[in-house]
């Protein structure tokens, strides 16, 4: 039966449109067209420019409430809902991020959607893909290896080896690598000196690639990175080492939007993957513009909840590219508002309306914050499940009524497109509604009014404490002139607070900022809170466990 089949299963037995073909679906004339074998192509970013008069599209936000065990269905909704879109008679575009091989591996496994709203070619997508993130990695690494052989070559920069803030990158949940001493063995073999990795899809140069507009501007971002200080204190880039030539040729493919398409043939840019809680969250801009040309109603993603992945595109990715979204999709299911509410995993299949009366507010902050703070029309997207009962989906519509919000059962992951159509009914109508769209903090306020902004109004806790080095910190970038930045949160997803243990809304808490670190080539600056780390681990029994290949190259285990 089709209820129990895998995800990796249904995509498998998906007969794809070969990639021209979705590419006439599209738009998209041959001449931007780079193909990578029969379902996959990159869009030269060119396309853009000589589009560049002809009229956007509606851009629709998918997000989410704070994430669970239990699910929710971000990406499952956003592919359904795309396809649900094409299915009322709107021709539209999704664009996503690209999967990290470190959940794929860790524990989260593929990333490409889910049963019947998924995007393919899934293996592909979620493993090397178009080789985008290791071009990310090998431009990453070619800069640390150009500052370490700077210093190892008479140190003429005065860079001040204990002062270097460039890790190094590796797209894999290594914990091993999160610090590391380097550069021993014999004066011939480097400088000895302390160092560390980061996920690529943490790098910074991940997120230039995602907020770059073309080559010149990759270019010069690139060359504004701070890979450390001297010993007088003054910052070093990657202009001074001379790097951001060669880094820029290693990426001028990566630059490039991959285009795929869902189950149903509609049309999937796919571009860039930084994490939303240590990055911002967001697939590039170019592929989002791109899909604005392409279509009337242009379906994307920010990454975790609405409190990371929104807040970030909303206050950063709109900032910089000036995107006003038309509406607004805040993604829950039953099952995670009554985790939220107390209830432990295996009792979710119960009704529970006390428990879900009490994890409610979860999903109610975050839709105060996108109408409220942000001013955009909203709808709440419940993602269905067999064991919901109408009592506990009846509670959920009445409560989001109160805000004079809508809800709309998303059945998307067991009918496809056609179990998307009315939610696709309800995103339509709200793109006609009054748009007062605003910034939840305005870029010329101190770097701790900005902090204090998103925790209070975003958070909603009492305030934000630095920690002295943090201070120290903030006291340097705001003499260095960065302080008229914006913020990137590294924060835990799995609450509103930095303390993954407080679920729900809590309240009377205070957000500890203990670190604080120039994005400069990306254009801001990432705040650390609570334990948050770049480099993830794996779990106890890592997905990779369960991955195969058979003889014929049939790949299994991949959700």
């Amino acid at each position: 039966m089709a209820d129990y089949k895998t995800d990796i299963e249904i995509a498998q037995e998906c007969e794809k449109q070969k990639i021209t073909e979705i590419a006439k679906v599209a738009g998209v004339d041959d001449q931007y067209l780079e193909l990578y074998g029969n379902y996959k192509a990159k869009i030269d970013y060119q396309m853009l420019k000589d589009k560049a008069n002809e009229p956007d599209g509606k851009l629709i936000l998918v997000t989410a409430i704070t994430p669970t065990p239990a699910g929710e269905g971000k990406t499952t909704t956003s592919v359904g809902l795309a396809d649900g879109m094409r299915k009322i008679g709107k021709k539209t575009v999704v664009a996503l991020r690209e999967p990290s091989l470190g959940p794929v591996f860790g524990i989260k496994g593929g990333a490409a959607g889910g049963g019947y709203a998924q995007v393919v070619p899934m293996e592909d997508i979620n493993l090397h893909f178009t080789g985008d993130f290791h071009a990310i990695g090998a431009a990453n690494n070619l800069l640390a290896a150009m500052l370490d052989n700077h210093i190892q070559q008479g140190n003429a920069l005065g860079i001040d080896p204990k002062q270097i803030t460039w890790k190094r990158a590796v797209d894999m949940n290594d914990r091993q690598l999160r610090h590391v001493i380097d550069g021993i063995g014999g004066k011939m073999q480097g400088v000895p000196r302390e160092d560390g990795f980061e996920i690529t899809v943490a790098s910074e140069i991940m997120a230039i690639l995602c907020l770059s507009s073309d080559i010149t501007d990759l270019k010069e971002r690139l060359s504004r990175i701070v890979v450390g200080y001297t010993y007088s204190g003054e910052p070093v880039t990657a202009k001074d080492l001379k790097a951001q030539g060669a880094m820029a040729a290693l990426l001028k493919d990566a630059l490039k939007p991959n285009l795929v398409q869902t189950l149903e043939g509609t049309p999937a840019l796919i571009h860039g993957g930084p994490f939303a809680n240590i990055a911002h969250g967001c697939n590039s801009i170019t592929a989002t513009k791109m899909a604005l040309k392409l279509s009337d109603y242009t379906i994307t993603e920010a990454g975790f909840a609405a409190d990371l992945g929104a807040e970030k595109f909303l206050d950063i990715k709109c900032r910089v590219a000036g995107l006003t979204p038309s509406a607004v999709v805040v993604v829950a299911t039953v099952r995670a508002l009554k985790y939220h509410g107390g209830v432990a995993k295996n009792d979710l299949n119960e009704e529970n309306l006390e428990a879900l009366k009490a994890g409610l507010p979860n999903l109610l902050q975050h839709v105060g914050n996108i109408k409220d703070v942000y001013g955009l029309p909203c709808v709440v997207a419940i993602n269905a499940f067999p064991t919901d009962t109408k009592a506990e989906l009846d509670m959920v519509e009445a409560e989001c009524k109160k805000l004079g919000v809508n809800v709309a059962l998303s059945e998307v992951w067991a009918k496809g497109g056609e179990g998307g159509k009315a939610l696709a009914e309800e995103v339509v109508r709200l793109c006609e509604e009054p748009n007062h769209f605003k910034q939840s903090y305005e870029l010329d306020l101190s770097i701790e009014e900005k902090l204090e902004a998103i925790c209070k109004k975003i958070y909603h806790a009492d305030g934000v404490e630095l920690t002295a080095g943090a201070k120290k910190q903030l006291t340097k970038l705001e003499e260095l002139g960065y302080g008229n930045l914006p913020i990137c949160m590294a924060k835990t997803q799995y609450s509103f607070s930095d303390n993954p243990k407080l679920l729900g809304a809590p309240k009377g808490f205070t957000v500890t900022v203990r670190n604080l670190k120039v994005s400069a080539g990306a254009g801001f600056i990432v705040a650390l809170t609570g334990d948050i780390m770049t480099m993830p681990g794996l779990p106890k029994v890592p997905a990779a466990e369960k991955i195969d290949i058979d003889e014929n190259g049939v790949i299994t285990g991949l959700f």
